[in-house]
This record gives C-alpha cells, structure tokens and sequence, in this order.
C-alpha cells in the first residue's frame, strides 16, 4: 500500500474536512434530469416555477452525485478507500439551482475497526453539502471502509458470476397507480436497464471517479473483481425507472379519458444499501413497494413511504432503500 495514502487513523472521531467549490449549471441540471430523472420542475424553467419547487432545480439524485465528486476530489483520491456499504440518511433540505456554487463540511462521528475484516476500518461521517451563504441544501450520513494504516489487507476481491451463470426470466413492467388505487405491500415492477462499459465509465469520469468505476484494467485488482458501476449509477437509475413507469401511467389515464395527477419531489431517503455490484453487461429489474401513505399539510399532496430495489439477471438483489415522496392526490 502507499504509505502516503490517508488511512482509517487519519480520520478520528470529532475531524472536520471543508472541500469544495463547484458551480451548477442550468446545462448540467437538465442534462442530468434527461438521462435520470425527467420530471418538468428539472426540465422546464416555466413548468418549474408552477411547482412545488417553485423553479428549476437539480434532481435530488443530481446532488448526491455532485456531492460524490466533491468527496473524490476533496479527500478519496488520496485515501485507501474501499467503497461504502450503503447511505443511512440523505435529507434534500433546500432546491438547488442553476448558478449555486456548493461546498461540503464533513465530520467524523464514528470510527471503529471491522471484525470481519481487521485490515479495514469504518468511519462513520456526516456530509453537509452548502452553497455560498452556508446554507445547507442536502446532508448525507454513511460510513466509508477505509484501510488501515500497517496492516496486512486481506484478499476481499469479488468475483463476478460466470457468464453461463442461469438468468432468470425477465419480469414486464407494471403502471404506477394513483393514490387512491395504490395497494400497501404490493411490488410494482418498474423496469430493467442494461449496464454497459461505456455507460458505467461516463457516469463515473463525471461523479465517482474511482478506478474500479472508469478503468477496466485496475479494476481486475479492485474491490469487485471487474468494471462495476457507481453505486450512485445504480441509485439514479432507479429513479429514471420510476419516472417512466409514472410516464406510462399518465399515458394510460389519457387514454382512459382521465387527467393525469402531477408528481411531487422528494424530502429524501434512508437506509440504502449496495449489496452487490453492477457489473458491464449486467441487467437490474428495479421495483418499488408502498407501504405506509399519510396527507399533509400541502393542500391536495400525500406522502408516500416506499421500499426500492433492484435485482440483477441472475435474481440478486443488488440495490435497495427506503423512500419518502409526494404524491398528488385524486379530487
């Protein structure tokens, strides 16, 4: 290992890291919202203003990964990183628009030294993405495996499944019902994407440059085995399955002669979980699962709370959190 890296000593319990200077644009907000979440409060500027938003904003997923990049930038490329388990909490506490210049405040709130891997240590650290006023627009808590300094590492490398590996039948899509009509603890299927190469190395040169993301050679001596795709990659590309199936939907009450109900943003999301990689050439099946639905005090909105996840070909889970999310409600 390099003996400059930073280490799991290098982060006690109490640090504070300050990083970051990077500008939104207006291109970058809608270019992101295309490919992963094109909804119009991302989209249009006039749409956007008539929403709950009250302008153009960048999706909630766009800011988890301009916080990645910030975090690679600021401290990652120089530490023994060995990934992230998962995100506990991400809070989205104000919209970020075109022009915001953000920064990031991290703080150490834990440290401990894994039992299963004594080489590797987890730092528990709370993110505090800001713009130029020091106001907080998102906050992030997880823990990142970082290894630790004198320590023989053990061989923790994946191993991809063979390619004659049995794949399992793919499942159709569903639509998304309305409020009224949603069934609590039913799965809806929402869609399945192909991961390529080029696809996984794009999104991480832009958000989670890390070998194991953009080089398919240092990624054979890498955590996984092979090419894998950001977590984040997996993560946004839920929420492109969603948007779609909610598409699909809106097309079909047009179809019925019914007016389709607007979507609402989200408040954030909690115990995500990356349980195994995407690999190139992958196909994940991503779903969702309401389980509790409560109104709020927005006139004419509900509040959803949903289980997500996405299953590889072989019938994996590769992917799972629980989200919070406004929904228009019928009348």
């Amino acid at each position: 290992m390099n003996s400059t890296l930073l280490c799991f000593e290098d982060f006690p319990v109490g640090r504070i890291l300050e990083y970051g200077a990077y500008e939104v644009t207006k291109e970058e907000i809608v270019a992101f919202a295309t490919a992963f979440d094109p909804q119009p409060f991302h989209l249009d500027e006039m749409a956007a203003t008539r929403s709950m938003l009250g302008g153009l904003a960048a999706s909630g997923w766009h800011n988890c990964a301009i916080l990645m990049r910030l975090s690679c930038d600021g401290f990652l490329h120089r530490a023994d990183g060995r990934g992230a388990p998962g995100i506990d909490e991400v809070k989205w506490l104000k919209p970020v628009r075109p022009g915001d210049m953000l920064g990031v405040r991290a703080e150490v709130l834990s440290a401990r030294v894994s039992q299963s891997r004594p080489s590797t240590g987890l730092v528990r650290f709370r993110f505090d993405m800001h713009d130029l006023s020091g106001t907080v627009v998102m906050s992030q808590t997880n823990f990142i495996m970082l290894g630790r300094r004198g320590h023989q590492h053990e061989a923790t490398r994946m191993q991809a499944p063979p390619q004659d590996a049995p794949v399992a039948a793919a499942e159709p899509p569903e639509l998304v019902p309305s409020w009224g009509q949603v069934e609590l603890g039913k799965r809806i299927v929402l869609g399945s994407k192909t991961f390529s190469a080029e696809e996984i190395i794009a999104f991480a040169q832009l958000y989670d440059p890390q070998p194991f993301h953009i080089d398919a050679e240092a990624a054979k001596t890498g955590p996984f085995g092979a090419l894998a795709a950001s977590g984040w990659h997996t993560a946004a590309s839920w929420m492109r399955a969603m948007v779609d199936a909610k598409h699909r939907s809106d097309e079909a009450a047009v179809a019925r002669g019914d007016k389709p109900l607007p979507s609402g943003p989200s408040p954030g999301f909690t115990a995500l979980r990356w349980l195994k990689p995407v690999y190139a050439g992958d196909t994940i099946t991503f779903d969702t699962t309401p389980l509790e639905r409560r109104i709020t005090s927005r006139p004419g909105w509900g509040l959803m709370r949903s289980r997500n996840a996405g299953v590889n070909q072989h019938g994996a889970q590769v992917y799972e959190f629980e989200s919070h999310a406004f929904w228009k409600i019928e009348g």
